[in-house]
């Protein structure tokens, strides 16, 4: 075992690094301290060892810290204590446990080095494929990932027992180990026997497959990598292994911390959907959509309040500025109309039923909206202009053909947008 881990570990650091071996006690965690403690001079590496209680099992969680702190005391190994007391979270106590331990050795300096071997990376990639996964699940355990180093996943746990007696070196076994209560446990102890008497290698070859498929994960997330999540059209252009990946990226960074393949399939049918302002609702109350050829965080603003208009003088209004007056000549553009009104005015969003007579004819606004792709979430912050006969203008649009306006004296509504 120690040449194997000799060879990671040269991976894995170079000298003059600072590592901090995470240890609880246990026969992986108790032989990966004393094979960088038989390392530590050779690989010139500055050794240290941290150990979480996690007051889980009481007089037996106290037990485990004082093991490791005399054995570290006897060989004169630097140890980090950390303590707190887990409650279980949405995830669980067991995925509480690891949050809070992973917190505690991330706070120290250098490397953590932790003890994750063959099997347990054979462990965890079972575990993946019966909660369903993909290649990244596939890939098990990082060898590196940010501060965290596994110089281990070569390594077996029949190899770890037999270097542990080869130096007399004593351990500690957690009661919780042998219940069948965690998913892991139960794949120890049921599927891992039955998988191995049909090949003795079974944790070997499955880790290395899953390091294997880690470098085919690598290629596929550089090729997914962009500055701007690109159009629809090119979305649909790329290979399914790629466009994915994008989705699943575009995800995380606005606000879907971890996309499962279900939200990742969501996020595609958004991509493939027949309407240009479709929407999908996502975790975290994240909703996701379509803007004609662009996917987009939807934040809907609140629609226009109505408002009553001055037959003569200036509304101010959040984010608006309409200006009625008589007018000195007869303009209509997007933001300014000159019309004959009946009775009272007022600036308001649109209602169903709305239309409007262009040049082309009439067209109700919801139709006129979608001919000129203004995303759904932007249209009911359109003014719109309306007296007691109906609409007279809408910003951005026009005026209605048959309100304006042919001679003077007339009304002119002048919109300006603030900000």
């Amino acid at each position: 075992m120690i040449n194997a881990l000799k060879e990671q570990l040269k991976c894995l650091t170079k000298p003059g690094d600072r590592v901090v071996c995470a240890v609880s006690g246990g026969a992986d965690s108790m032989a990966l301290l004393w094979g960088l403690y038989l390392l530590k001079e050779e690989l010139q590496l500055q050794l240290s060892a941290a150990h979480f209680n996690h007051r889980l099992r009481g007089a037996e969680s106290d037990a485990d810290e004082q093991f490791v702190r005399e054995f570290c005391e006897r060989f004169d190994i630097p140890l980090h204590i950390g303590s707190a007391r887990v409650t279980p979270g949405k995830k669980g106590l067991e995925a509480a446990a690891r949050e809070a331990r992973y917190a505690f050795l991330k706070t120290l300096p250098g490397k953590i080095a932790t003890a994750h071997t063959a099997d347990d990376n054979a462990e965890t990639v079972l575990m993946h494929l019966v909660r369903g996964t993909g290649l990244k699940g596939l890939g098990g355990i990082a060898p590196v990932s940010g501060v965290l180093i596994r110089p281990m996943l070569n390594i077996t746990r029949q190899q770890v027992e037999a270097f542990l007696q080869e130096y007399h070196i004593s351990h500690i076994e957690d009661s919780t180990n042998a219940g069948d209560d965690f998913l892991r446990n139960r794949l120890r102890h049921r599927v891992m026997p039955l998988l191995q008497a049909e090949n003795p290698r079974l944790a070997e070859n499955v880790s290395a497959m899953a390091q294997r498929l880690r470098l085919d994960e690598q290629v596929l997330s550089q090729q997914a990598e962009y500055e701007t999540l690109p159009d629809v059209t090119q979305l649909k252009q790329l290979a399914p292994a790629v466009r994915s990946r994008m989705l699943e990226r575009f995800l995380k960074e606005n606000g879907v911390r971890e996309p499962e393949a279900q939200h990742i399939a969501l996020a595609e049918s958004l991509v493939f959907s027949p309407k240009p302002s479709a929407v999908a609702e996502f975790p975290g109350g994240v909703r996701i959509a379509r803007n004609y050829d662009r996917l987009q965080v939807r934040a809907d603003a609140a629609p226009l309040d109505t408002f009553r208009l001055p037959q003569s003088g200036t509304l101010e209004l959040p984010g608006w500025r309409v200006t009625v007056s008589p007018a000195r000549e007869i303009v209509n553009t997007g933001d300014t109309f000159t019309v004959t009104a009946q009775g009272e005015m007022c600036i308001r969003c649109r209602k169903s039923g709305d239309a409007i007579r262009l040049h082309g004819g009439t067209k109700t606004l919801k139709k006129l909206f979608i001919d000129r792709k203004i995303p759904a979430q932007r249209r009911s912050q359109i003014p719109v202009i309306a007296d007691e006969a109906g609409l007279l203008g809408v910003y951005g649009i026009g005026a209605d053909q048959t309100r304006m306006a042919t001679a003077l004296p007339a009304i002119q509504i002048r919109l300006e947008q603030l900000g």
